[in-house]
């Protein structure tokens, strides 16, 4: 039977614990945020503040194979510092703040996964669905003798320990508080686990050269072929005659290890293996870093013109020794350009698929075409990868990466759209959790610093959020205390509550985008109708769509702004010719061109030279697209 708690009960202990005046929070807030924990703790006595569920601390005992002196095995104590799992589901869980053609996916709850498992539950129960995400990270930047994972050390041991919590919650369930103030039976279940392809085959018991998720054999991983995904208790049964001294053929077979008890062996209803997400930052944006670039694609990177929006590779892409994730996606944005009239028309095939798979995989919203279509797109790079190896741009295309690309349409199709599980997220909680706390600690036991130090980042955001709720609770009073000319205004309890609570104020105005000191557009910091389908711009906004050979879909959303200011640009067309390097200068430069859309019929241009000679090539109009390149073609006017 669900019952329901007071809302007032739960900001009792708040109020109880908010400070006299709103100059003394920010001056608690500065310190925490910018002192290092042993300042702050002598001017605060901390803890002072309310915060989320409390560190713990765990010693595990190492037996290593040296002995002391007396001919006994050495142990040694590593510290495991977790956070209860079911506690953290408990504070997250009450946290406040058309047509049916085509089957529409876009969050979690949309998908199939969570479906099929509230169907092997009992009637009524609420599913808790827990993401998993672990990395190893550097913590310090000059030493590499320091390195952190979010969980780490004798990893599916210490996984064991730090997951122990919901065996029982996950079997029998746990009354929680959601945040309509119903008590509800959760069960939490892990549901995805997001993570790189080495950590992924850590978790799932199995050699790097293997496919986490499913049999593949290790010579087809480059080949579209369906293998049959990985069984959770078949895997657990070959683990289990290997610990008792057997040798099963499938040990070896499927590649795995020898960790006897991998910590999802007892969680409930969970499938490890189907729980790998896509990784977009390494398998798709990421896995074009493997190619050997020639000379001529470098030369057209280097004479590509600038254009807004775009970036321009002056050096070419040969030399970039570190990409990141936003450097591949703005190459991405012109790879097909520059490829066009440069390479055979079966590689413009083979690289307009890959892009296309990578765009698609990207969409906010999927339907049953859009996941039909991705399927399409792999078919077209299979069927004409060959190119790649006979003109040696890559030795082999047996790479894992290329294998995960397989299994992206059942994932989307079981847990959503791939944006919720980028591991991209992973490396800035590196920066936010792990790398932050680490600097604020005196680097000699850090461990318990870090823990602590991260309490203290909570409490001050759970009051900061207090404090705001606060703002806007009085605000609303305020609106409708004047709208109502019968009712008097206690000015005594208003000034009490605007003493808590911090002054309002106008978020700073975003600067607009330049190219040198020239504004190209004025725009507002908010859009007055954010995340606009189609469909509404239909028909609240009587919109008209023209036709287009680019139809928008459901997936996709505009922000909807009332005006936008367009200020030209005084010399838009810049061309400056070959610039070759010189003795103690700077080196040399390719010619850059730049082009124009001139009306037709219009043979004269305001051209203007400095001691130059400038020569100018006319083009035709814009004819058909290319076939391969799906690019619009043009050609030079005779």
């Amino acid at each position: 039977m669900k019952t329901t708690i007071s809302r007032h009960e739960r900001h009792d202990s708040l109020q109880r614990l908010t400070f006299v005046t709103r100059k003394e929070w920010e001056l608690v807030e500065w310190l925490i945020k910018s002192l290092r924990q042993t300042h702050t703790n002598k001017f605060l006595k901390l803890p002072i503040l309310p915060h989320g569920p409390a560190w713990s601390c765990k010693k595990v005992s190492i037996q290593g194979n040296w002995t002391n002196e007396n001919g006994q095995l050495l142990h040694k104590y590593i510290e495991l510092w977790t956070w209860d799992p079911v506690e953290c589901i408990r504070d997250l869980i009450a946290y406040t703040d058309h047509e049916g053609i085509h089957h529409v996916i876009d969050d979690m709850w949309m998908a199939d996964w969570w479906c099929n498992k509230q169907k092997q539950l009992p009637k009524g129960a609420t599913i808790a669905p827990i993401i998993l995400t672990s990395d190893k990270t550097c913590l310090s930047q000059f030493r590499g003798d320091k390195s952190m994972w979010p969980v780490y050390r004798l990893f599916h041991h210490c996984m064991s320990l730090l997951l122990q919590p919901l065996i029982a919650a996950g079997q029998e369930s746990v009354e929680m508080v959601c945040a309509d103030l119903m008590v509800c039976q959760i069960y939490p279940i892990l549901a995805a686990y997001v993570a790189d392809f080495p950590e992924q085959c850590l978790v799932a018991c199995c050699k790097e050269n293997c496919c986490p998720k499913c049999l593949v054999v290790v010579d087809e991983r480059g080949d579209p072929l369906s293998s049959l995904m990985q069984d959770p208790q078949l895997i657990k049964e070959i683990l289990e005659k290997r610990k008792k001294g057997q040798h099963p053929t499938e040990f070896e077979d499927f590649g795995l290890c020898t960790v006897y008890s991998p910590f999802w062996a007892n969680l409930p209803c969970t499938d490890i293996f189907l729980a790998f997400t896509p990784d977009l930052l390494h398998q798709l944006h990421r896995a074009s870093s493997k190619i050997t670039w020639s000379t001529e694609m470098d030369a057209h990177f280097k004479a590509i013109p600038d254009f807004p929006g775009l970036w321009h590779f002056k050096k070419g892409i040969s030399a970039v020794k570190q990409w990141t994730g936003t450097e591949h996606k703005q190459m991405q944005c012109i790879f097909i350009g520059l490829l066009a009239g440069t390479v055979p028309s079966q590689v413009l095939v083979v690289a307009q698929a890959i892009l296309e798979f990578s765009y698609f995989a990207q969409l906010q919203t999927h339907t049953s075409d859009t996941l039909q279509f991705l399927e399409n797109t792999l078919v077209v790079f299979h069927a004409n990868k060959d190119i790649l190896h006979e003109l040696e741009v890559c030795e082999h295309l047996n790479i894992p990466k290329l294998h995960q690309l397989l299994h992206y349409v059942q994932s989307i199709s079981l847990y959503g759209t791939t944006d919720g599980f980028n591991t991209k997220l992973l490396e800035h909680l590196h920066i936010d959790f792990i790398k932050e706390a680490y600097w604020a600690s005196n680097k000699q036991d850090y461990e318990k610093q870090m823990a602590l130090w991260l309490q203290c980042q909570e409490a001050v955001f759970l009051h900061s959020s207090y404090l705001k709720w606060l703002s806007v609770q009085s605000q609303s009073a305020t609106i409708a205390s004047h709208a109502d000319h019968d009712h008097d205004i206690d000015s005594g309890s208003d000034s009490e509550m605007e003493d808590l609570q911090f002054e309002s104020c106008a978020a700073p105005t975003k600067a607009p985008p330049v190219i040198g000191q020239c504004v190209l557009h004025v725009l507002a910091n908010a859009p007055a109708h954010p995340w606009t389908s189609i469909q509404q711009l239909i028909t609240t906004h009587n919109a008209y769509m023209p036709k287009n050979c680019i139809v928008p879909g459901p997936q996709d959303h505009f922000d909807i702004f009332q005006q936008v200011i367009i200020v030209a640009l005084p010399d838009p067309q810049v061309a400056t010719p070959e610039v070759s390097p010189g003795p103690g200068q700077k080196p040399g430069s390719p010619a850059k061109f730049d082009m124009a859309l001139i009306n037709n019929g219009a043979q004269t241009t305001n051209l203007q030279t400095l001691d130059a000679l400038a020569y100018i090539e006319w083009f035709t109009p814009f004819r058909g697209p290319d076939p391969f390149s799906g690019l619009l073609q043009v050609s030079h006017l005779t």
